[in-house]
């Protein structure tokens, strides 16, 4: 009887190793009939039947990632089709910018998860439609209250561009104050949050409060394969220091997140990079629903040194206020104003309204965005539509002065998976 018993186990080992994790789970009637058999008992046959799920797993994981010790792998993915139609107008002349008439892809992601041993895992995200990496880096989760991560991921500053999803967003593109923030440094722009290499420690505690502290590159990390390439560099021997703590609850039919975050980059101020200026940021934020209602807004500000010219400072703020309400499951109405003061640092249409045609260097900005969101499953298929108006206006000496007026519309359908 025990020869007998080995050789159906070594059958079905046997098959199992031929045919993976289809057989595995189709292996329910071979395991019932070595019960009826009496080869196996009950507590031999859960125990079998648990053994083929594991082997059928590995087998699989271990075939699609040479690692042996992952257990399991996860595939997403994110396709944003976007159409855009901008003009912009600036005042006292007739040689206006050419507008905007475009459908373009605005992400392509693809994304890896990989689930490995002692509560490690890997992440992996391209977005084939920039060139350019999303996230490369390990997290070892010793609980809910503490994680570790390494590798290229953003920054913890921002609620708009941090905490926020780039397949959430109400308003399908951040806000102009936050892009302004954010977006790599063009002389205007402040190049701060956003993508860097470094280690990151994550917190967050059962009674809401969170916290996020990390040191990094002080410089931003989005040029393709050459941003995050595997030879180190001498040219910036510095570090970038974030940090950011907030607090998330709920009462009732009410639920509020709210939090602080700053972050000190050397050497990454001034007009131009690398010149020795150094770069500070600091935000507040908050974000309210009650029912179908809700309203988010932050407040964002700095210190740049040589930010406005060799000899001067800058200390560009600017604020947003987005409240939203939905209809029933399928539909949400969006309203979002932006405000910003460059400080005599300079602002340009282009800077903060993505596809927008520049409208020249001024020094405020005022931006309104009016649209609607038709959920046909939820955020992972959604048809976003919105009406955009925005200015710029005054000399960077804060003496008024032109003009520039950018207007039309944006939409995008939104597939994730």
């Amino acid at each position: 009887m025990l020869h007998l018993k080995s050789k159906w186990l070594a059958l079905l080992g046997g098959a199992l190793l031929a045919t993976g994790s289809a057989f595995a789970q189709d292996s329910g009637p071979l395991v019932d009939l070595l019960v009826k058999k009496g080869m196996v008992t009950d507590q031999e046959a859960e125990e079998l039947r648990a053994d083929l799920t594991r082997e059928a797993a590995a087998a699989v994981t271990s075939t699609v990632s040479g690692g042996k010790s992952t257990s399991s792998i996860t595939i997403t993915g994110r396709i944003q089709a976007q159409f855009a139609n901008l003009a912009t107008d600036i005042s006292g002349t007739t040689a206006d910018p050419a507008y905007t008439n475009h459908f373009f892809l605005r992400r392509i992601y693809l994304g890896v998860k990989a689930e490995l041993y002692h509560n490690i895992t890997s992440t992996f995200n391209y977005d084939f439609a920039g060139s350019t990496f999303d996230a490369a880096f390990v997290t070892w989760k010793q609980s809910d209250e503490f994680s570790y991560d390494m590798g290229f991921r953003k920054v913890p500053i921002f609620y708009d561009e941090w905490l926020t999803s780039s397949g959430k967003l109400k308003t399908i593109e951040r806000s102009t104050v936050t892009r302004y923030f954010v977006e790599a440094n063009n002389g205007r722009r402040l190049g701060a949050g956003s993508y860097r290499i470094g280690a990151y420690l994550n917190g967050k505690e059962p009674s809401g409060l969170n916290y996020q502290v990390a040191v990094t590159n002080p410089e931003r990390n989005e040029d393709g394969i050459a941003g995050v390439n595997s030879a180190g560099t001498n040219t910036n021997n510095n570090f970038a220091y974030w940090g950011q703590i907030g607090y998330a609850g709920k009462s009732g039919d009410s639920t509020y997140v709210f939090g602080t975050a700053m972050g000190y980059l050397p050497d990454q101020g001034g007009k131009t990079l690398g010149t020795g200026s150094n770069l500070t940021v600091n935000n507040v934020y908050v974000d309210y629903s009650y029912g179908s209602f809700s309203i988010s807004g932050e407040y964002d500000w700095s210190h740049n040194q040589h930010g406005a010219s060799a000899t001067a400072d800058a200390n560009p703020w600017g604020y947003y206020i987005m409240p939203s309400y939905r209809i029933g499951d399928k539909y949400e109405l969006v309203f979002r104003y932006g405000h910003l003061d460059s400080d005599g640092r300079g602002v340009s249409l282009s800077d903060g309204i993505r596809s927008g045609p520049a409208g020249g260097s001024m020094n405020l900005e005022d931006d309104y965005y009016i649209g609607g969101n038709y959920f046909i499953n939820g955020w992972d298929t959604v048809l976003q539509a919105g009406y955009i108006w925005g200015t710029t206006k005054d000399n960077l000496d804060g003496t008024s002065g032109p003009k520039a007026t950018i207007s039309g519309l944006r939409a995008q359908l939104q597939v994730n998976f």
